[in-house]
């Protein structure tokens, strides 16, 4: 994959976002669009928020879910990690599943 990373404010919060050249696709932090939407500020209690979400989607049948990859983005240590990203079609159909006024 050759990619290009970046990051993007939305309501003063970071969103880590990659460009896949190859499939010309923006790949977008999954743990950072839903901290957004949960207006959280624990990265920790963010994380738990998708993993309870992702794993109540996988046993609903959800594809979105399915069509989650895992990248290595840096985060606020300066280390890269694997991280949960999706594409934009993935991520519209993971902000329909979470209840916030934001996402509407």
């Amino acid at each position: 994959m050759n990619d290009n990373f970046a990051i993007q404010l939305f309501e003063g919060k970071k969103v880590r976002i990659v460009w896949d050249a190859e499939q010309e696709k923006y790949y977008f932090s999954v743990v950072d669009i839903v901290q957004v939407l949960t207006s959280s500020f624990d990265y920790q209690q963010v994380r738990k928020y998708w993993k309870v979400l992702k794993g109540r989607l996988i046993k609903e049948g959800n594809e979105s879910v399915t069509n989650c990859y895992q990248l290595k983005l840096p985060s606020s240590d300066g280390k890269k990690y694997m991280t949960d990203v999706a594409d934009l079609q993935g991520i519209f159909r993971i902000i329909q599943s979470i209840p916030s006024k934001k996402a509407a």
